[in-house]
């Protein structure tokens, strides 16, 4: 028995021994981003040998040093900042440690931007409950592979069911949500906060249980980052070196633009092969009243050309913050907006709708599209915010637009 009990303490020590050298690997021992009761917030960083770490976030104006404030080291080598009372939203950040961006290893809450990864914090109320995981029924977010004949290969979707969609016999109507550029599939639920604005939205009754559908818009990429068979390679991002005031007046900067349009082409061709798998593998409404397609920035490009190109196939069209006017560039279907447009409008979309920030540097571009608009009768909603080509903004889009379809 002694025995025994001399093997089990050995064993225990052994244990306590491993579990410690491995919470050596922990994150310091405090507390950031704190979130106070004010809504003001305080940002710590353990760097007694820096001699300068700052913090870069999107609650700071990037007219304020881009962005970007000095924290303060008090004498025990902890780095502190605290912020005015900031307004409910969904907020990332990072350090800059003597200029090297870092993650704040105290928050393991990050979410990917492209070619970087960012820590992130909500601070609650008004609108951004709608961002929050709430006591309400939750859908489902599965990942799915579909064949493309068109683009001739195998690529991602991410896509969210509404609540009970498995215990129910109901066909639903489809949303197809677009990414930014830079972006991939699974952009919409990791910075758009997509399944808890769904989720929340149909709890309170003000939207209706629908399917959305998030593909990959760069149609040489099978799936995002680390889940294609490329394998783990680093992100970059495409967008050349461009004048963005100028890329559609100027027939330089717009050439730099080509092989862009290029493979948005590729993903307008091909987009029938998602709706046709999406009406195979689910149960869909499958008439053009179910069906709504809306997407941001680069995503806005594709689904005001995708509408135009099948104007039989959606009823809603949502463009949030688009590039919605192509370079005077002979590449198909970039070549014959107006006409194309006629037909879509003569069929009389249920909804038509735009939103831009009054800061954004597409905003000219949006309203001389208003313009074009307005001068051929063709009916629409408009939706402006302050500030610019944010995901602020495109949360806040989501959330109107979506309670205004089917």
């Amino acid at each position: 028995m002694k025995k025994y009990i001399l093997v089990l303490i050995s064993f225990l020590i052994v244990c306590f021994e491993t579990f410690a050298q491995e919470s050596l690997w922990e994150g310091q021992k405090i507390i950031s981003p704190e979130v106070h009761s004010d809504n003001t917030v305080t940002f710590r960083l353990e760097a007694p040998k820096s001699e300068s770490v700052q913090v870069k976030g999107d609650f700071i104006p990037d007219k304020i040093n881009s962005g970007i404030v000095d924290m303060t080291k008090n004498k025990n080598g902890l780095w502190e900042y605290t912020t005015e009372p900031l307004d409910p939203e969904f907020y990332s950040y990072s350090f800059l440690v003597d200029g090297l961006k870092i993650n704040d290893p105290n928050n393991v809450f990050l979410n990917r931007d492209i070619t970087s990864l960012h820590n992130v914090f909500l601070i609650g109320g008004g609108r951004a409950d709608l961002y929050k995981v709430n006591n309400v029924p939750h859908g489902s977010v599965i990942r799915c592979w579909y064949s493309s004949p068109t683009l001739q290969m195998t690529r991602r979707l991410v896509i969210y069911t509404p609540p009970f969609y498995e215990s129910s016999n109901t066909d639903y109507p489809v949303l197809y949500l677009l990414h930014g550029m830079g972006g991939d599939e699974e952009t919409w639920t990791e910075r758009g906060r997509m399944a808890q604005i769904m989720d929340n939205l149909i709890a309170q009754g003000k939207a209706k249980p629908m399917i959305v559908v998030m593909p990959n818009g760069n149609a040489s990429q099978e799936a995002a980052p680390g889940e294609s068979s490329l394998g783990f390679y680093k992100p970059e991002t495409k967008l050349p070196k461009i004048d963005a005031k100028s890329v559609f007046s100027d027939m330089n900067e717009a050439k730099k633009i080509l092989p862009l349009l290029k493979e948005s082409n590729q993903i307008i061709k091909s987009f029938p092969d998602i709706v046709n798998f999406i009406d195979q593998r689910f149960r869909t409404k499958k008439e053009k009243s179910g069906r709504a397609i809306a997407g941001l920035s680069m995503g806005g490009f594709q689904s005001m050309y995708i509408s135009k190109e099948y104007p039989d196939m959606f009823d809603y069209v949502g463009l949030f913050s688009a590039a919605v006017l192509a370079p005077n560039v002979n590449v198909p279907p970039f070549d014959n907006v107006t006409e194309k447009l006629k037909v879509q409008f003569d069929k009389k979309p249920a909804l038509y709708w735009m939103a831009v920030g009054k800061e954004d540097f597409l905003y000219k571009m949006n309203e001389n599209y208003r313009r074009k608009l307005d001068e051929n009768g063709y009916k629409y909603t408009y939706f402006e915010t302050g500030e610019g080509h944010i995901w602020k903004n495109w949360r806040i889009y989501l959330t109107e637009f979506v309670p205004l379809l089917f």
